[in-house]
């Protein structure tokens, strides 16, 4: 999650009086937001260079005894260089912060391609692939496990070049036990190995393969192997690796599937037979990496309880003239990149697992007025509506299936007299933020001139 920018540009808020610093970055908006870390666009003030920084709140880490998870989080990101891996450029610390500096990526999710197009082209899927592989397998090698591969950590850069993101469930060879298995049940059920289900212990780069197999199921298909609505079920159909390859599957790259998706770890495929298969070979490149970065003393350093540590950054406001408030623009460019797989009804359509915690629509009403019908249409639906210039925070009064769900809108204005209204999931469980948005967006029909994919038609002024 940490680096999936929508566009290269966008972070600034046109219409703020301030902007806050972290040592040599500027920081601009929001990118996502989870329980324990918000993720905002920076800019590095020395170099101009574009970035995302996870911020951590170290009140709640220490209160929900986290500090193992993030120095592992860390440490493992410091231990992987390589070209298909979001980089850690540093690791930063304020009296009640930690600031981890991560490449932002501006392609989006591959998946979005696919929720937006439906399945790739097999030689497209295979190029997919092969990266994953490389990723993984460069991974495995300096005895880090991913274990949480799924379509929401496969980010895109802008040339197209896939990167493997979010390691917070990682593993690193310490945690191995004397049977020389790992022992943690984590990922997403859909794609999780059935040895990691059974809670019996699972080697890490074995159940790391499955999930790269069942993605390239998906990549090739456009729908998932491996899918029902009741979890028992589902896991029984893992279990018994009971799927189906369509037609248009090649016969070799069937074969790899089957071997890769083989429900008893000790005859599954490895990694090494992967890179030498021919179907996967086939304009094959192996990547080119840099060496990484072992020195862990600033990962120390940001848990130094004394505070009395010279690597400590201060916060920082700066202000400037204040202009009269407007929503932030958004220019052609920055509306084409956000574009890709917005579309909401594809998801009840036709279910694939994926999930979409944001969504847009563009309105030719007045910024004021949108904020207004959105109001009007979120209080009787049990949700209460704080604003802040033309942002606006939506969170429900009843507690969810994972606590209350909260929306973070934002008013963005395209072209004179044309805004684009972004919503994201904040908090909450996503089926609840699809069925939320359905009911809004029935209130808002009055003033929503474009949604979804249709927003891919509003000309660039």
């Amino acid at each position: 999650m940490a680096s999936k920018g929508s566009n290269t540009t966008g972070g600034w808020v046109v219409g703020s009086s301030s902007r806050t610093r972290i040592g040599k970055y500027e920081l601009g908006r929001t990118l996502g937001e989870g329980t324990f870390a918000k993720v905002k666009f920076a800019r590095n003030t020395e170099t101009g260079e574009n970035v995302a920084i996870k911020i951590l709140d170290k009140e709640k880490v220490l209160r929900h005894k986290m500090i193992n998870q993030i120095k592992r989080e860390i440490s493992t990101m410091k231990l992987i260089r390589h070209p298909n891996v979001i980089r850690l450029y540093e690791v930063m610390a304020s009296k009640t912060k930690i600031y981890i500096v991560l490449e932002f990526v501006t392609g989006g999710e591959l998946f979005d391609k696919i929720a937006s197009k439906g399945r790739l082209k097999e030689d497209e899927a295979r190029k997919y692939f092969q990266q994953l592989i490389n990723a993984v397998d460069y991974c495995h090698s300096r005895g880090v496990f991913h274990r949480d591969l799924k379509p929401e950590n496969l980010l895109l850069d802008s040339n197209g070049v896939l990167k493997v993101s979010d390691f917070g469930l990682s593993a690193l060879a310490q945690q191995v036990r004397e049977d020389g298995l790992l022992h943690t049940t984590c990922g997403t059920p859909n794609y999780v190995a059935p040895e990691v289900i059974n809670n019996k212990g699972y080697d890490g780069a074995k159940a790391d393969l499955w999930s790269c197999g069942v993605i390239l199921f998906v990549l090739m298909a456009g729908y998932l192997p491996f899918e029902d609505s009741n979890l028992m079920s589902l896991y029984k159909k893992i279990h018994k690796a009971d799927f189906t390859c369509p037609p248009w599957f090649s016969s070799s790259a069937k074969r790899l599937i089957q071997r890769i998706l083989e429900p008893n770890p000790s005859m599954r495929i490895t990694t090494a037979e992967v890179i030498e298969n021919e179907w996967f070979k086939k304009g094959y490149k192996p990547p080119i990496f840099e060496e990484p970065d072992f020195r862990l003393d600033d990962l120390d350093a940001i848990f130094d309880q004394s505070m009395q540590s010279g690597n400590l950054v201060v916060e920082r406001r700066e202000e400037h003239p204040a202009p009269t408030a407007t929503p932030a623009t958004m220019n052609a460019f920055e509306l084409i990149s956000t574009s890709q797989g917005l579309n909401l009804g594809t998801l009840f359509e036709k279910p694939m697992g994926l999930v979409k915690r944001e969504t847009r629509f563009t309105s030719k009403c007045s910024a004021d007025e949108i904020m207004s019908k959105i109001e009007e249409a979120a209080a009787p639906m049990g949700f209460d509506v704080k604003k802040n210039n033309f942002k606006m925070k939506i969170q429900g009064e009843k507690l969810g299936r994972k606590g209350q769900l909260s929306v973070a809108t934002e008013i963005l204005e395209v072209a004179p007299s044309l805004y684009m209204v972004e919503l994201r999931k904040s908090r909450g469980d996503t089926l609840e933020f699809h069925k939320f948005y359905k009911n809004l967006s029935t209130g808002l029909k009055d003033i929503i001139w474009k949604t979804g994919e249709e927003i891919k038609e509003v000309p660039p002024n």
